[in-house]
């Protein structure tokens, strides 16, 4: 048996997210397809984590064992050959026994890229046009935005919180992913939480040590009330502190979601 690590992209716009679902076009699935198709072998890869339907990644990780030999370069190859265009393998490695994608990830790094239909200019509001070709992977937002305050909020996100309030509360994921009801711990450690304009987009980017189930979409959606004036900067404190879903604001689409790179101790970033 020869274990592998691969590295991969993928469009989500078309997928209902990474886990395997019987009757519907996932990640997961496509890529179990893929390699049962190149070697006979049922396989089931693990990722590093399960995007939702319509979240997008640059640098995805999943592992997976395999008894057929086959060279790196052959199976990034014939992998891409199968998979549809949506999906491409960007790397294929082989790794000891003991990787697990989800498992032996360290650090992640994501992206949420909005679209600002609304900008303040000198001579009042001007309001643009969403690209078709833009609107897929990011979120046509429709208020005007102040990024200095997102900028102040999302600097308070950073360090070790427990970050219960921008959990989904979904009891049957928790115990589904974690294998057990208490659930996943919500102490998280964020490195990295900023705000910045880039390509005509406003882009928040987070790199921390794990991440919970929409925890970036529901801090975008409470970023936003930040931008648009529905809550105050420094009212991010109190929301952590509060440790309750309710006290923070929406959550953002989900296609304007991107996992940028996955870390793991002594292989580096992925992405």
């Amino acid at each position: 048996m020869t274990f592998w690590k691969i590295t991969l992209s993928y469009d989500g716009t078309a997928f209902h997210g990474w886990q395997v679902q019987p009757g519907r076009s996932t990640v997961q699935g496509m890529l179990a397809a893929a390699l049962e198709q190149m070697t006979g072998e049922r396989v089931l890869p693990q990722g590093s984590g399960r995007t939702d339907a319509g979240v997008h990644a640059l640098g995805q990780v999943a592992s997976f064992g395999l008894e057929a030999p086959i060279p790196a370069e052959n199976l990034l190859r014939a992998m891409n050959r199968v998979l549809p265009p949506s999906i491409r393998v960007l790397g294929a490695e082989i790794v000891p026994a003991t990787f697990h994608a989800r498992h032996s990830a360290v650090r992640k790094t994501y992206e949420y890229r909005i679209f600002e239909r609304r900008v303040v200019t000198g001579a009042g509001e001007e309001e643009r046009v969403c690209s078709p070709f833009v609107a897929p992977y990011a979120w046509d937002c429709r208020w005007a935005l102040q990024m200095e305050s997102m900028q102040e909020a999302a600097a308070m996100l950073r360090g070790t919180h427990d970050f219960s309030s921008f959990a989904a509360s979904d009891p049957d994921r928790t115990q589904r992913e974690e294998g057990t009801a208490a659930g996943p711990n919500p102490v998280k450690t964020i490195y990295v939480s900023e705000v910045k304009r880039e390509g005509g987009l406003l882009v928040y980017r987070v790199r921390g040590s794990g991440f919970l189930h929409h925890m970036v979409r529901n801090i975008v959606g409470t970023l936003t009330e930040v931008g648009r004036g529905s809550l105050g900067a420094a009212e991010m404190a109190r929301i952590l502190a509060a440790r309750d879903r309710a006290a923070a604001g929406p959550t953002a689409p989900a296609q304007g979601l991107f996992l940028v790179s996955v870390e793991y101790e002594d292989l580096g970033e992925t992405q």
